[in-house]
């Protein structure tokens, strides 16, 4: 057995038509293989950064043109019995054609592909082409000849099996891509090959168990067996006769250490290794991977409140911190194993443990999976559906069910993996977004959910629970976005609504909610060359994709907070209100734990540099509302709460140990004048939550505009405050601190001591170097207190900016600051 990669020497060729630019028509482009038409052309100069300014509006030919990649290679026959062509991703519309004959066409994007191509091979250079037919022209002649079918968005993306998002979305560019996108080779082997292996790994009782379920393809009916070893267990099993064998090989491990979700305990993992033998012992394949016993389950059982939506993992119920993933590149060949490990180590540093992988986007590489396996980073997978009716009909279902057996497979050993959902908002979509009449009875993919992805998994995965769409209440008779039962989407708030809005729900999940905010300032300045930067500049305007965002955001700051006088303004003040959205919204729902079991907050990346709902942009900086939900998800969380007219002190206890703890909630003056105290016991359960009504001494000011209270509880939690007023109407001082700058490895310490009261105090570091990072934001000081800032940077930044505007910044240093 043999493998040889297909990545080199490619060209890229546009097939002729009156779109293609005379710059690029009749060109032999170098092309990179995995990759992509738009990097090709962008690396060989021909096109401009799509990222930059307004430059996507001008290459949207690329995905109304074919493109042909080429390449030659050598090749030397040996004595396999079959040599295949193995393409594990080609997007999408594809014909391969190796010496002048066709060996196969693709029309999915979601699946791999494997072609027998022995007696096509010549001795010597043999010349391999792919052909790529633009997407467009596949989707909308599907369209015409389906029928229409509605969707969130004017384009077609529904009717191809491909990344919905690269046909544009409320914060994402059009940049619809074409190309080789992942590893293309030969694979020559003889007797029979390993086809699929489906570890099925469960524990009970302190006995983990893993059926390791084989497929063989094989030319030659010679006896087989499959030896499977993991965690000192091994066995060997006979493959029955058959061109597509299948095997079962079960074993048992006693007494596995258990893998745990991050902030449970720690990930241990096992070497499962299987090996294809012949007759004679030799190993004619071999595939392994790193599995992790656990268990998990879905508890939706009926309850006072409705149906909940608990997951269990090794029988402890966790309540989901979560985020949604999109692609983190329009480019999916830009997105490298470091640059994931960057990403998923911000989601663990804001004390996220579960990343959804939305309906819109991709199923994520190896190294995804295993990252997350690796940090106990949940994943709820969603099946490739989003926004939009699907039709059922021929070649759709039919792709769809290979593509669904393919990943449900391939992601079978993985455990992070611990949920499968149907769809991204469809059926809710079907139900209250006036599709039922343009349908007019038209397939929507209903059948797909509720009958094809269930009976899938049924057949192939058992072991994890399935869920037919986010939101869905668990059964058709109920409306699918009922709070009460299973999961839901918040997004009242945000498009209609204020954000204080969320307090009044009590959702058994919230699958998503979110608020917008621009991206970090450098990362605006490298995309944007609009002179000044203002909100409704051309550049911003163009990397703003929400309907009516600006408006909406306009709303949220009038609502709250003082008028901006500038650009600079405007950039902090709506990062801050995307990041007190969002905390009050993750602070609300977990405190009415265990009815509320769950939180995923939409977004945690972006693909680009845009205006949007994520904690981290399209450049990798962390943006305030990554602090706000490293806050707002700590294990300990102390949070002030209406509750029945009056205030409460809510702890949150996500450990698996009794928190206990001296409280103290003070109301004080915005000058630090204390006005009246109560003291509590603090004595919260593990993985609990207790509510402690205050005393109307305490909850009830005698200045709104001039007072809030601070609750502390010690070291063991992060204080928590509340203001009587909005910070519109406060009657702040002017912002007044002593601040210092001293140099440490690595960067420089700025240490702020308050000499007014200090609303939020953030630090912008990248405004004086792009590489700039600050380890803390949004503190709030009293007078005489002091917080210290670490800013890492590749150079030394200037002592004096990093302690003034627009750099340090503060509520109440909008209308004057005397630092």
């Amino acid at each position: 057995m043999s493998r040889q990669a297909l990545h080199e020497g490619w060209v890229l060729r546009a097939v002729p038509g009156p779109q293609v630019p005379p710059e690029v028509a009749d060109q032999a482009v170098p092309a990179t293989v995995p990759g992509c038409v738009h990097t090709d052309l962008l690396a060989a100069g021909l096109i401009p950064d799509p990222y930059l300014d307004d430059n996507e509006n001008r290459l949207g030919w690329i995905a109304r043109t074919d493109w042909v990649y080429e390449t030659t290679f050598p090749w030397q026959p040996g004595d396999d019995d079959r040599v295949d062509l193995v393409c594990a991703g080609l997007d999408t519309v594809a014909t391969v054609t190796l010496n002048g004959v066709e060996v196969g066409r693709t029309e999915n994007q979601h699946r791999g592909y494997r072609f027998g191509v022995g007696s096509l091979l010549r001795r010597g250079a043999n010349t391999l082409t792919v052909r790529f037919d633009s997407p467009y022209r596949y989707a909308e002649a599907h369209r015409d000849r389906l029928g229409d079918r509605p969707n969130a968005y004017p384009e077609p993306f529904h009717f191809i099996r491909k990344t919905a998002c690269n046909f544009g979305w409320d914060w994402g560019p059009t940049l619809v891509t074409a190309g080789i996108w992942q590893e293309i080779g030969l694979h020559a082997w003889s007797t029979a090959r390993l086809a699929t292996v489906r570890p099925l790994v469960t524990v009970e009782g302190g006995t983990g168990r893993v059926a390791v379920h084989v497929e063989v393809e094989r030319v030659a009916e010679a006896p087989l067996t499959v030896h499977a070893t993991v965690a000192g267990a091994a066995v060997e099993v006979t493959v029955p006769a058959g061109e597509r064998g299948a095997a079962v090989a079960a074993l048992t491990v006693r007494d596995p250490e258990l893998w745990w979700p991050v902030g449970h305990g720690d990930q241990p993992r096992y070497d499962l290794e299987v090996t294809l033998r012949a007759e004679d012992g030799r190993a004619l394949d071999r595939w392994s991977r790193r599995i992790g016993f656990r268990s998990v389950r879905l508890d939706t059982a009926p309850d006072a409140h409705g149906s909940a939506f608990t997951l269990h993992v090794n029988d402890v119920p966790v309540f989901v911190k979560g985020v949604n993933w999109i692609p983190d590149d329009a480019f999916p060949n830009r997105v490298t194993r470091p640059r994931l490990a960057e990403r998923f180590a911000q989601a663990v540093g804001a004390n996220v443990n579960l990343l959804r992988v939305w309906g819109g986007g991709r199923y994520e590489s190896e190294d995804f999976y295993e990252l997350a396996d690796s940090l106990g980073l949940l994943v709820q997978q969603d099946f490739l559906f989003a926004c939009a009716a699907y039709p059922e009909e021929e070649p759709f279902r039919t792709e769809v069910e290979a593509e669904a057996r393919e990943q449900v497979t391939r992601l079978a050993a993985h455990p992070s993996l611990v949920l499968w959902t149907g769809n991204n908002e469809n059926i809710w979509g079907w139900h209250d977004w006036d599709w039922q009449a343009p349908l007019a009875g038209r397939t929507w993919g209903r059948g797909y959910y509720l009958e094809l992805l269930p009976a899938i998994l049924g057949e192939l995965d058992p072991t994890r629970p399935y869920w037919p769409g986010s939101p869905w209440s668990g059964s058709e008779e109920i409306h699918p976005n009922d709070p009460a039962h299973g999961t839901m989407h918040i997004w009242d708030v945000w498009n209609t609504d204020d954000y204080l809005k969320y307090r009044e729900y009590v959702p058994r999940f919230v699958a998503e909610f979110g608020y917008q905010a621009p991206p970090a300032y450098a990362t605006l300045r490298r995309a944007i060359s609009d002179e000044p930067l203002a909100p409704d500049s051309p550049g911003m305007a163009h990397h703003q994709k929400a309907a009516d965002g600006d408006r909406k955001l306009r709303r949220g700051l009038d609502a709250h907070l003082p008028a901006p006088a500038d650009f600079d303004d405007w950039h902090y003040l709506t990062q801050l209100n995307q990041a007190r959205a969002i905390q009050l919204g993750v602070e609300h729902f977990r405190s009415h734990r265990p009815v509320c079991t769950g939180t995923i907050v939409w977004q945690l990346n972006d693909c680009w540099p845009v205006t949007s709902w994520s904690a981290v942009d399209g450049d990798g900086r962390r943006k305030p509302l990554w602090y706000a939900l490293r806050r707002a998800y700590a294990d300990r969380l102390l949070t002030v709460q209406p509750r029945d007219g009056g205030l409460a002190l809510v702890a949150v206890n996500e450990t698996g140990e009794a928190w206990q703890a001296a409280a103290t909630v003070t109301r004080l003056t915005l000058a630090g004048e204390p006005r009246a105290k109560t003291s509590v016991d603090l004595d919260v359960p593990a993985y609990a939550s207790v509510v402690l009504a205050l005393p109307a001494e305490p909850a009830r000011p005698d200045e709104a505009r001039r007072e809030l209270l601070v609750a502390e509880a010690g070291d063991s939690a992060e204080r928590a405050l509340w203001f009587f007023a909005e910070d519109r109407e406060i009657e702040w001082p002017a912002a007044e601190w002593d601040a210092t700058v001293e140099p440490v490895d690595g960067g420089q310490l700025v240490r702020v001591t308050a000499r007014t009261v200090l609303r939020d105090l953030t630090l912008f570091p990248d405004r004086l170097h792009p590489s700039a990072e600050v380890d803390q934001a949004l503190v709030t000081l009293l007078p005489g207190e002091s917080a210290t800032f670490t800013v890492r940077a590749d150079a030394p930044l200037d002592p004096g900016a990093l302690t003034r505007r627009p750099v340090l910044r503060c509520v109440n240093d909008i209308t004057a600051c005397r630092a």
